[in-house]
């Protein structure tokens, strides 16, 4: 298997996404002995419909991790709690996992203060701390479809989506961070008089980590790559919706070499065991993946309790520009792309998408017939594009926006309502007639659910585009090599895509302006978030050069 998916998401996925839904005809596997087109049993099922009606695909094997880890070792919660972990394709239990709070963050605080002040991982040298982070990645490898199964399961996310991606872009983080350990040092500056001067770059200590349930893995690596290639310790807290991957992974990098109490992992719920690491007053830094609303929750718990410093990865309501000149196929395609991958579920997605108007009656057409042909069922089954949103809140909170649309005046162009009557499906929708004061143009939804917008001028679509509080990313899409400098430059965003879209490489920082968030995730800029600059000055007596 190709090892450089994360460099190759765009145009892995639609590749995956043309061969499911190229134009024409129904496929051979929906023509009916008798040549008659219609469904047979066992087959893919276009949106319209009934997607969910089969009976879902046993994943081929059993959850083993449903435990805390705490201090190497998997434990039951202090209160003997746990909670229900769901299968979103049918609403149904997976497994129990304990339901850790303030008592458990404690302990694995303290696990996690252990390990920094006595433990070997602070002081073991950063090539040793590279080759643990290398053995982990090779074993996410080796492990590739048990782990794409468990993502599948827990989150809903298409298998192949799991397997062929998103897996492997979790094993070159790894190895991308593992190259950084041994790389990290600090400066010797001048002084204006006769002293040394060092500039060192020290691990910060304890990490609190809370990830998001729509791309557990990813965030996984995203959090815990950069903290441990600096030195550092940490507590994770998944989120309640998808505990099981990180449980398992973290085996995994036990496996590999990892002391114990370096990484401790804690199920639980935001205003408990995610308060309570927020809160901590023995946690040294904070690191946060979420919406924009609990954001500033957890950035006001931080200030209040030990005023330890906070990165964001927040919301977003990313603008998708497709200027006059653009191939409408292709942009389409892209925008499609960008919209409704992993089920809508991403901070980036293209969810206001700008069509200037000379193309815009074309592109809305050309745009309804690609959801129709879009792919939606069973995420275990091969070719299916879109499986279930994550749960029934999410899935309620997507169709009441919809109503919104409806109720706002936008036009309805496709899709609008739930897909069959198991699981949390939703139609692939649009809107178009899209106007910038709807709630559908103004707040993040976070569901397959594309908004068309017109314009007609270049002033106009940046202004319009930049009138968000959000700042996450954009995407342009133009042949124009002087538009995409102006759009790109102009937009203020923290990302922005020209001609492709979700291009996440290990070394492309990530992050948000304005209330999309604080800081950035991979690449160099990350390794700063967990890193304390300290200046020491020594006098130097008969030097022979300054």
């Amino acid at each position: 298997m190709a090892r450089r998916a994360a460099s190759s998401l765009v145009s892995r996925c639609l590749l995956a996404n043309r061969a499911v839904a190229s134009a024409g005809a129904a496929p051979a596997a929906l023509r009916r002995p008798d040549g008659t087109r219609g469904l047979l049993p066992g087959v893919l099922q276009r949106f319209s419909t009934a997607a969910a009606a089969e009976e879902p695909i046993s994943p081929p094997f059993q959850v083993n991790y449903t435990k805390l880890l705490i201090n190497g070792n998997f434990v039951d919660s202090a209160s003997g709690k746990t909670f229900p972990t769901l299968d979103p394709r049918t609403g149904e239990v997976i497994a129990h996992v304990a339901e850790g709070d303030a008592e458990d963050i404690d302990r694995a605080v303290a696990a996690a203060r252990k390990a920094f002040d006595e433990g070997p991982w602070p002081k073991m040298t950063a090539y040793e701390r590279s080759r643990i982070l290398l053995r982990f990645a090779d074993l996410i490898e080796k492990h590739n479809d048990e782990i794409a199964a468990l993502e599948t399961w827990d989150n809903g996310k298409p298998y192949e989506q799991a397997a062929h991606i998103e897996v492997p872009m979790v094993a070159r983080l790894m190895r991308y961070y593992a190259g950084w350990a041994d790389k990290i040092h600090g400066l010797v500056v001048p002084a204006d008089g006769p002293h040394h001067v060092q500039v060192l770059h020290e691990p910060i200590g304890v990490a609190g980590q809370i990830i998001p349930w729509n791309f557990p893995l990813l965030m996984f690596a995203w959090k815990v790559g950069p903290a441990l290639a600096c030195g550092n310790t940490l507590v994770l807290k998944t989120a309640e919706q998808t505990p099981l991957s990180a449980l398992y992974v973290s085996k995994l990098l036990h496996e590999a070499g990892l002391p114990e109490g370096v990484v401790n992992v804690v199920s639980g719920f935001g205003p408990t065991a995610g308060a309570a690491l927020a809160s901590h007053m023995d946690v040294d830094k904070l690191a946060f993946t979420g919406s924009t609303d609990t954001g500033k929750i957890v950035l006001e718990l931080a200030a209040r309790s030990n005023l330890k410093t906070v990165t964001l990865e927040l919301g977003g309501k990313s603008p998708f520009i497709i200027m006059d000149d653009a191939d409408v196929d292709h942009a389409v395609e892209l925008a499609h792309f960008a919209l409704f991958f992993n089920q809508g579920q991403c901070c980036c997605a293209g969810s206001r998408t700008f069509v200037h108007e000379r193309i815009y009656d074309e592109f809305v057409e050309k745009a309804k017939a690609r959801a129709l042909k879009r792919v939606v069922g069973d995420p275990f089954r091969k070719g299916v594009e879109q499986g279930p949103q994550i749960d029934e809140e999410q899935f309620n909170k997507i169709l009441r926006y919809i109503r919104y649309g409806v109720d706002n005046g936008a036009t309805l162009v496709t899709g609008g309502d739930r897909l069959g009557d198991k699981g949390y499906y939703i139609q692939p929708t649009i809107f178009s007639d899209v106007q910038d004061g709807m709630k559908i143009a103004q707040e993040e939804i976070f569901g397959p659910v594309q908004s068309i917008l017109k314009f007609n001028d270049l002033n106009e679509v940046i202004k319009r585009s930049n009138a968000s509080q959000y700042g996450l990313a954009a995407g342009v899409f133009t042949k124009s090599l002087d538009t995409a400098n102006t759009l790109t430059r102009a937009l203020r965003v923290g990302t922005v895509w020209v001609n492709c879209f979700d291009i996440f490489d290990a070394g492309i920082p990530f992050g948000g302006y304005k209330q999309s968030g604080i800081g950035r995730e991979k690449g160099i800029d990350s390794l700063k978030n967990y890193l304390q600059v300290k200046a020491v000055v020594t006098p130097i007596k008969n030097a022979a050069w300054l």
